[in-house]
């Protein structure tokens, strides 16, 4: 282990693998990550490609991408380039091993035929309805279907027809012969293959078949060679399911399925289907918002891949369900922002001060530290002159107790320049404030005073003439509740927590001229004010920045807020 390497996370999976290679079971670990190309990816999905890829690359192995492509009316080419743009951006490539599941339509067919020639699989004209009804449930035994018991050959050509197309949607499937009283509904003749007349993105017309993602994943799996198929314990009890076919079918790579709890997030929802909500109702801009958990919108949020991974590697992996509090999502970006961001001065709610005793006339450059984490990171020069702008909160007419930035008669320092004493208060005729007039004291140049006084309070601030005019977007947690979707047993939709505060537009920002050569994609601290990333929307003439995340965590006293309204 290198000095700079972090120690591999010990878990149970890891414990697995390393018998696997010791004992020779197997000699090399392969993984593979196997989306549904029907939506965006999610933070969910972030520590799943984590895991499959990390484990992968930590024993020498390879993990494949592999898109299970088996619904054609859900899937869609823009959501497969999305897939492969998010795992390679958060730092994961699968090199040659680029699969989908529909490269093996024609062999999966190849193996319905054999379980139906094996009497182990039969075609079934049940309703969708009657075969709920013929189910059972979990604590009575399923009833045997009455086509259960057609000969081989009548299922064989049964089973043809559909591929030809000579059924309707819905008027027949294909299901395994297995055991309708088995203690596991999912062994109780499951459907393998259904009828779905949509045009495929990849193999177009050719099919109007598709077989189920229990047939589909198991036999991917084998003809990858797949060692260890690591999936969410949702997919626990399917694991028997897993094994029959892969055992009645005989295959020559019987992969090992190994179940891990998912990632539960508390103020949001990682369900595909309600996020397909959300953005289809409108609620959000689209998957990339950056309010949304998937991994675009965090991307355009300022979230960077290496504290998605830190925060993929301090929740861990473990077998039983629990909630990560998105307070620590949040620890993590802005561990990362802190030693890599520069700092910058940019004023959000404008207060204009007119600094009296200054020369008119006067610019200066003083120097300000880029990053006090980084000292490589240098120094740049932020022009001052008599006329600045402060934050509108920086000033209190009549300041409350503790309260230690500027008031009338206070001093206070300004960052990296002079301290400043506000003399006078300047309203209009709505008895608005619009104007500071403050003195300075031009010895104490740097924030420093040479007979030791002291001030309590530090301000930043921007240089009237030379600031530049920038949009902001102040964006916060989408949703008011900590489990959005627990009441829905209630009637009470998810969508009802939605947090109507969860982004607030600033059009009249300022910043320090410094800012104004930033790019899409740049990740900048406000100083005193959070991280922030400059939105892809962002023109030239029209700087758009979308706040990561604050520099403390101001979430409690919002809930509090937010909680006395309702």
């Amino acid at each position: 282990m290198t000095k700079n390497e972090k120690p591999r996370p010990s878990n149970f999976i890891r414990d697995i693998i390393e018998e696997d290679l010791k004992t020779g079971k197997h000699k090399t670990v392969i993984t593979r990550f196997p989306p549904e190309p029907n939506g965006y990816l999610h933070i969910g999905h972030a520590k799943s490609i984590c895991l499959n890829f990390g484990v992968a690359r930590d024993y020498g192995g390879r993990c494949h991408l592999r898109f299970d492509d088996t619904n054609p009316k859900k899937e869609d080419p823009e959501y497969v380039r999305s897939i492969m743009e998010d795992v390679r951006w958060l730092g994961f490539d699968w090199g040659e091993h680029l699969y989908f599941a529909s490269d093996y339509f024609d062999k999966m067919y190849a193996y319905a035929v054999e379980l139906i020639k094996m009497g182990k699989a039969y075609v079934c004209h049940l309703s969708p309805e009657e075969m709920r009804l013929y189910r059972g449930t979990l604590t009575e035994p399923g009833k045997e279907s009455p086509y259960r018991n057609r000969s081989v050959e009548e299922n064989l050509d049964l089973f043809e027809r559909m591929k030809n197309g000579e059924f309707a949607e819905g008027e027949c499937v294909l299901r395994a012969k297995i055991d309708m009283a088995s203690p596991n509904i999912n062994m109780r003749d499951p459907v393998i293959y259904r009828i779905v007349k949509a045009s495929h993105h990849r193999t177009g017309d050719k099919w109007c078949i598709y077989p189920t993602y229990d047939f589909a994943h198991c036999l991917s799996d084998s003809i990858e060679g797949i060692t260890h198929s690591l999936c969410t314990l949702e997919f626990e009890d399917h694991r028997p399911l897993y094994d029959w076919f892969l055992d009645e079918l005989k295959v020559e790579c019987h992969p090992q399925q190994i179940e891990f709890a998912r990632l539960n997030l508390n103020y949001t929802v990682l369900s595909k289907r309600k996020l397909s909500q959300l953005v289809d109702e409108g609620h959000v801009q689209g998957w990339d918002d950056p309010r949304m958990p998937t991994i675009s919108g965090m991307r355009r949020r300022g979230y960077t891949p290496e504290s998605i991974r830190d925060f993929c590697d301090r929740i861990g992996v473990a077998k039983s369900d629990n909630i990560v509090d998105m307070a620590l999502l949040e620890h993590c970006i802005r561990d990362d922002l802190n030693k890599k961001a520069p700092r910058f001065m940019a004023v959000l709610n404008p207060l204009k001060v007119v600094i009296t005793n200054y020369p008119e006339d006067v610019v200066e450059e003083l120097t300000a530290i880029n990053n006090p984490e980084d000292e490589s990171m240098g120094t740049r020069k932020v022009p001052f002159s008599r006329v600045i702008y402060i934050e509108r909160d920086d000033f209190r007419e009549d300041p409350p107790r503790k309260f230690f930035r500027l008031a009338p008669g206070r001093e206070v320092r300004l960052r990296y320049a002079y301290y400043i004493t506000c003399q006078e208060v300047v309203k209009n005729e709505q008895g608005e404030i619009v104007e500071l007039r403050c003195t300075y004291d031009p010895a104490t140049k740097g924030g420093y005073s040479p007979d030791g006084r002291k001030v309590k309070g530090t301000i930043h601030w921007v240089s009237a003439e030379h600031a530049v005019k920038a949009e902001v977007r102040l964006y916060d947690r989408l949703f008011i509740k900590p489990n959005p979707a627990e009441d829905e047993k209630k009637g009470i939709s998810f969508k009802e927590y939605i947090n109507p505060d969860s982004l607030k537009i600033l059009k009249n920002c300022l910043l320090e001229p410094n800012l104004a050569q930033c790019k899409p994609g740049d990740r900048v601290q406000f100083e005193r004010l959070g991280y922030f990333c400059v939105d892809p929307d962002s023109q030239e003439n029209h700087l758009i920045f979308n706040r990561t995340v604050t520099l403390r965590d101001s979430w409690a006293k919002i809930e509090k807020r937010l909680a006395g309204k309702r």
